[in-house]
């Protein structure tokens, strides 16, 4: 009677504990019950307490999804493995089903967790299925690029919060997006992917432990400091504050700003509207209708963020270690992030092998076309420019790094000789400067400008 009692105990406790904690099992370890293939013909089977998708030739991208939607806020963990690095998988959730698309064979849209085996080390980046493409690439995040290793489980963990998305990768911290589009009910589905060539049909992609948990969320915390990409714009998320960052720009006014070499902001030239601070087109001469304008502040080491619409054709930039010294009749000088439509302005093909297209350090380093990822003009693209306490400077284009240099290093400084800046003695070295927005009498909108300083 005493060991009946304490295994009815026993019981009690157990589900207790599964009810407190509020997780539910999306998979039953043995059938695919609940789950239903919406596109591709990739086979998925039960193998052992794993789901097991199969690539297959000739076919798009397989969806094996769980047929119960959830809506509101919810965490989604797994735990997933990969066999080969010749192909990619990932989860999607919060997706959506367009049965119409692709001649009627439908189209799964939405929010996908990544499974990058490459060298690149994208896992646990946010990829947009059918729509927007990569909103969260891990070069965003150089502490969260972890090496997805072939034939072993790798934990996912997958939050989802009002408006703000937050994923991990065997219990680190990856991608942290804030996004406008968020739907409140979707997907949630099985990825495997398309594949290009036969001999990459038959790779294998387990998946187990599938669980969501949809009440009493608790929230895990972000190191402060991780660059969050936030589509809602000119705003910061509590957690954006929390790391130091401030708006340059909070889509209303023009504090903070001023023209270069002015005390107040230009009357003339530029446009702040519908949450917009636009450059207007003139000529498409060099400071020659507004003029260039730059912050008040100056800044030594800082992360700086910033969207960026051109139009057909234009040409404009973001400088950084403006000192406003040189007196230069035309733009100040500083260094310069390119902003350039590289197909429609003869400057893309002036200076020295690409050194003046778009993500470039202007007429020094050219950005790396082959990581580009850019969205045409009249399309919204982020720049971002992070300079650390040692010098250290990256240009990043939507995410993706294109390039990096050392300020004041042997090689820079022999990069500034063949440049037009080598008539200006130390030229970029600066301890601080001002940063500025470029008028070059093209057509240039901004949003989202935000900064924060590093020490």
């Amino acid at each position: 009677m005493k060991q009946i009692l304490t295994i009815f105990f026993l019981l009690i406790v157990f589900n207790a504990g599964a009810q407190s904690n509020n997780w539910q099992s999306l998979f039953d370890g043995k059938t695919l019950n609940g789950w239903k293939q919406m596109t591709g013909s990739a086979s998925y089977t039960v193998k052992n307490g794993m789901i097991v998708g199969t690539t297959t030739a000739k076919s798009p991208n397989s969806f094996l999804a769980c047929e119960q939607r959830f809506t509101g806020d919810f965490v989604l963990e797994l735990e997933a493995m990969m066999t080969d690095t010749s192909t990619n998988s990932g989860v999607q959730f919060k997706s959506n089903f367009d049965a119409a698309a692709n001649n009627g064979k439908g189209l799964i849209y939405g929010y996908q967790y990544e499974f990058d085996p490459s060298a690149r080390k994208w896992s646990g980046g946010i990829y947009e299925e059918g729509r927007r493409s990569w909103l969260y690439p891990v070069s965003n995040n150089p502490k969260g690029q972890l090496f997805l290793a072939p034939n072993v489980f790798h934990k996912v963990r997958i939050e989802c919060i009002g408006n703000t998305v937050k994923t991990w990768l065997d219990d680190q911290p990856v991608s942290y997006l804030v996004d406008s589009l968020t739907a409140n009910q979707g997907i949630i589905a099985l990825q495997v992917h398309g594949i290009g060539r036969p001999e990459h049909a038959g790779i294998n992609i387990f998946w187990k432990n599938i669980r969501i948990q949809t009440k009493n969320i608790k929230p895990l915390a972000f190191p402060k400091g991780i660059y969050v990409t936030n589509l809602v714009a000119n705003s910061l998320s509590g957690y954006e504050k929390e790391s130091g960052w401030k708006l340059l720009f909070d889509g209303k006014r023009t504090n903070g700003w001023v023209g270069a070499y002015k005390q107040t902001f230009p009357d003339q030239g530029w446009a702040v509207k519908n949450g917009l601070l636009s450059v207007l087109p003139s000529n498409g001469d060099e400071s020659a209708n507004g003029g260039d304008i730059v912050t008040k502040q100056q800044y030594a080491a800082f992360d700086l963020s910033f969207d960026f619409k051109l139009s057909k054709g234009a040409n404009s930039g973001f400088k950084y270690f403006v000192t406003l010294k040189e007196n230069n009749s035309g733009s100040a000088i500083g260094l310069e992030y390119q902003l350039l439509d590289d197909n429609l302005h003869p400057d893309a093909k002036l200076g020295r092998d690409g050194n003046r297209t778009l993500g470039s350090l202007y007429d020094l380093i050219k950005a790396k076309k082959a990581e580009r990822y850019f969205n045409q003009p009249g399309n919204w693209n982020t720049g971002r420019v992070v300079v650390y306490p040692d010098n250290h400077v990256e240009h990043y284009l939507n995410g993706v790094k294109v390039l990096a240099y050392d300020r004041g290093s042997q090689a820079f400084r022999d990069l500034v000789e063949l440049s037009k800046y080598k008539v200006w003695p130390g030229f970029g070295e600066a301890q601080k400067g001002h940063i500025l927005i470029q008028d070059h009498g093209n057509g240039v909108s901004f949003r989202s400008i935000k900064i924060r300083e590093l020490r």
